[in-house]
Formats: structure tokens, sequence, C-alpha cells
């Protein structure tokens, strides 16, 4: 165990190793300003996990926010380029409202993206580098993929109004087969198209699988969507991927490849990202751009939950005992990898493996938890 090891916690070597990942393959770090222009993120709040935002106004009059999103921060300061990519990483706390307490909380994310003349070979690296970082998250971990170019073939196919796909990417995204279908019924929809729309929406599984079940059922566009997809997939062969139709990120901003990761032992999703050209012409760029964000607050719950201790050892000592036997029984237990504290008491509410009193006979183990 190297002293790197001895010294970070787990969620800060799962940064650290994604950090060095992100580098390896060419992406430089990207780093911006605490506060942006209030304007940028008013103009794509739709875009921004929460619209919630914390405001003030600087010395020049200009309305600020502390900054709720990186990647919109990155399309503002990177150049339109479509004969080459700009590929950056970024290690950021964000602020906005959390889903738990609601409210106001600093969140840390890390991420990258790819902007530019985005090609095949970017989407699959950066497909590759979502399943990857969920790699050095836990071994144990899911990464759900879709294809938006079906999705967006298929509602042109079923003719609704603007307000029933609304409802309709709703539904899609919860798997409600029975609000489908009833919606369905209500507009009119042909009954194969109905059916159709109802298989999309309950595939789920291996790409193998789920491919060879859709694409006898589909032609066009939708069709040429899923075959991209299939190219996706076959390339990486990564055995944790699954496709999923009912991920739908905001068809206003997102395109194409869209994917969501999972690790065991948190209960929402701890990765997402996609393609968002959609979100580029928004801002007037002609580029194209993939990327992902990691959400470690979620990351930090895995390991909060997995440790019982706070520390593995309790020295107690007396004002009169010896400092320096203090300090060297303090570093012989730190050289041999664990973590200890002297106190003179015991303080309350902390966990630990082992309770030890220093006495003229050496160390007393006087509790052990392990």
């Amino acid at each position: 165990m190297s002293q790197l090891d001895l010294v970070l916690k787990n969620e800060e070597r799962v940064l650290f190793n994604l950090r060095a990942l992100y580098q390896r393959y060419g992406y430089a770090q990207y780093k911006m300003s605490k506060f942006e222009e209030y304007d940028l993120y008013v103009r794509n709040k739709d875009f921004l996990v929460s619209d919630h935002m914390i405001t003030f106004t600087d010395t020049n009059g200009k309305l600020m926010a502390l900054k709720p999103d990186v990647t919109l921060s990155i399309i503002k300061n990177t150049q339109d380029v479509s004969n080459a990519v700009e590929k950056v990483y970024y290690n950021e706390n964000v602020y906005r409202v959390s889903r738990g307490d609601h409210t106001y909380r600093e969140m840390r994310q890390a991420g990258l993206e790819c902007i530019g003349g985005v090609d095949r070979y970017c989407i699959n690296e950066v497909v590759s580098l979502a399943g990857r970082s969920l790699a050095e998250i836990s071994e144990d971990y899911v990464l759900d993929i879709s294809h938006l170019g079906v999705v967006s073939a298929l509602m042109e196919e079923l003719g609704l109004s603007a307000r029933a796909e609304q409802e309709l990417v709703g539904f899609m995204g919860e798997k409600n087969l029975h609000s489908i279908a009833a919606l369905c019924e209500r507009e009119s929809v042909d009954a194969e198209k109905a059916q159709k729309l109802a298989r999309l929406v309950s595939a789920y599984g291996r790409p193998e699988a789920v491919l060879s079940e859709l694409l006898p059922l589909f032609d066009g566009a939708a069709k040429d969507a899923l075959l991209e997809l299939a190219s996706v997939c076959e390339a990486l062969k990564d055995e944790h991927i699954r496709i999923d139709f009912s991920l739908i990120n905001d068809m206003n901003y997102y395109n194409g490849i869209v994917f969501r990761g999972f690790v065991n032992g948190i209960p929402s999703g701890v990765l997402s990202g996609g393609q968002y050209d959609r979100l580029m012409r928004r801002m007037g760029r002609r580029a194209c751009a993939i990327g992902f964000a990691v959400y470690l607050d979620e990351v930090e719950r895995l390991f909060d939950s997995g440790s019982a201790y706070d520390v593995d050892c309790i020295l107690l000592y007396d004002e009169e005992d010896d400092i320096q036997k203090i300090q060297q029984l303090v570093s012989k237990y730190a050289g041999e990898g664990k973590s200890i504290m002297a106190q003179k008491s015991l303080p309350e509410k902390i966990r630990y493996r082992e309770l030890l009193r220093l006495t003229e006979r050496g160390v007393e183990v006087i509790e052990n938890n392990a």
C-alpha cells in the first residue's frame, strides 16, 4: 500500500483515478470561475438539473450566479470548430438545490466534454470512458444506453401534438405502459404503431438481445439510429452495457446517443451524459458535442454507508504520560496504515475499531469492535 493510498479517502481516490484516466486519453483540465453571468444559465435553465440558482449583483452591476453547472461554461469558452475536437475534463464544485432536503448544497462533479467535429470514434471513446469511470467507483455497475434518434423518428411517425409528445416522454421515462396505451387510444394512434412503441419502451437488456428484437420492427431513420447504437455497443464490448429506451434526456437539448450509469448500493444514477448538439445550436454554435458528468456527492454516499468506523484506533493517555511514547505509538500505528487518534478522553459520537490506553507497561486494548 502506497503513502498516497493511506492518505486519500475512497471518494478522493476515485477522483484522483478519474483525473488520471482522462489525462491518459488527451483530455486537458478545464477550470472555471465560481461565478458566471446569470444570463448564461437563465437562457438554458431547462438544461440544468435544478433551475434554482444562488445569485448576486457584482460591483459592476451585472447579475451573477454561483455556478450551478459546468457544461454551459465549457460551451461558452471553447472555440467553434468542426474540423477538430477540443477535449476537456473537469473537477468542479457546483451549487444547487439537493434532491434530498431541498436546500442549497455544494456538490462535487467530475466529467469530460468532447466538442467540435465529433465523429463515431469520439462517441465510442466518450461512452467507453463513461464505463471505465463507473468501474473506478465499483466493479458492480451498469451503463444504460439509448439513442434519441429512434425516439424522435417514432414520435414523428406517431404524429402527436406537442402536448401529447411531452406527456409521452414523461410516461416513457417512467416505463408507464398503461398510461402510454391510454394516450395512444386518446390520440387515435394506429394499433400497430402503438404496439411498436410499447415494445420499444419495455425492451431492456444486453445489446444483442434487445437489438435482435427491435431491428425488424423499424425502418428509415429509426433503423439507422438503431444500427448506429449497435455499432457503438459492438465496438465497446462492455458486458455491463444495457439498452434502455426509457432513458430519455431532454430532447430540446440532447440528440443521438445518451447514457446513464449506476453502481450497486446507490439508488440513483451516479453518471449521466450524451450527445447535446441541440444545446450547441441553441447557444449559436455549429460544432457538435458529447460528454458526461460523474456525481461525486452520490459516490460519497456509497463509501459512507460502507464504512463502519471513523478511525481505526483511539489512544487514551494522561497528562503525566511521556509525550515521546505517545508520539512513537502514534507513528507506529500510522506507519502500519492504520488511522489513530490520541485523546485524553473518549470523544462523543465517534466510531472506532479499537480503544487503547497507554500504560507503564505499554499499550492496553480496552475495547475491540473489529
